[in-house]
Formats: C-alpha cells, structure tokens, sequence
C-alpha cells in the first residue's frame, strides 16, 4: 500500500470516529435539543446571563423551520466543498498538464551530443594560446 493511499484510510478512519463516537458515547442525551446550532445555545447563553439583553441584529431569512434551516446548511455545505474540490482538481490538473509538457519537451531535446575527448583543450594547442596571450 503507498504511502498516499495509507494516509487517506487514517484520515478516513479518524472522520468515521469523529462521527461515530459521540452518537455511540451518548454525548448530547441529556439536552432537549442535542444537534441545536451553535447560534441557538449563543442565545440561550445570553438570555440566562442577562435576562434584559436585547439582540441589535436580526437575520436577514429565518426558515420556516428547523428541517429547512438543516436543509439549507447542507446545501451550503456542499455549493462549498464542489468550490474547493474544483479549486484542488484544477491545480492538479495544472500541475500534470506542467509535467507532461516538461516531459515532452525533455523527450524532444536530443541529449548532449558526444564531446570528443580534447573539446576542453584551447585551439591551436598551447603554443597558439601562449601567441595570444603575449600579443605576438
């Protein structure tokens, strides 16, 4: 197994325990409402600490009920994951599209011509490089 297909299962192992285990533990039984949203127990926080608040906001929609308020989180949930699953795919894509093309311009290069053994030596041998130098 690679090491990429090993990290995805813990990953996956540890989203099944984050889900699982506070239904199987019974977390949330003693509560009227277990799932309520982190906005209701926000206000029910705030009316037990001051009875006489007032909010200074209103939400803009309130759904009808709590069905449809979990329906449109959903929908807003996935309209989100679908933006950064496209944003992660088309970065892969870049990247493949840049590594083949790297490929196929190193496949059409032809590979370093063979340098005959006295290339490095100056033209002329030493005597034609003592000439220049002196100014002769």
């Amino acid at each position: 197994m690679s090491r990429n297909t090993r990290i995805n299962v813990l990953l996956l192992l540890v989203v099944v325990a984050l889900a699982v285990l506070p239904l199987a533990l019974g977390l949330g039984d003693d509560e009227k409402e277990p799932f309520a949203g982190a906005d209701a127990q926000a206000e029910t926080a705030i009316t037990e600490l001051d009875p006489d608040y007032e909010p200074w906001f209103s939400p803009l929609y309130e759904p009808p009920s709590g069905e449809i308020e979990s329906a449109l989180f959903a929908v807003q949930a996935a309209i989100g994951a679908g933006v950064l699953a496209y944003y992660f795919g088309l970065r892969r894509g870049r990247r493949q599209g840049e590594e083949r093309a790297l490929a196929r311009r190193d496949a059409e290069v032809p590979r370093h011509a063979e340098v005959p053994e006295d290339a490095g030596a100056p033209r002329g041998g030493a005597a034609a490089g003592a000439e220049h130098e002196s100014g002769v």
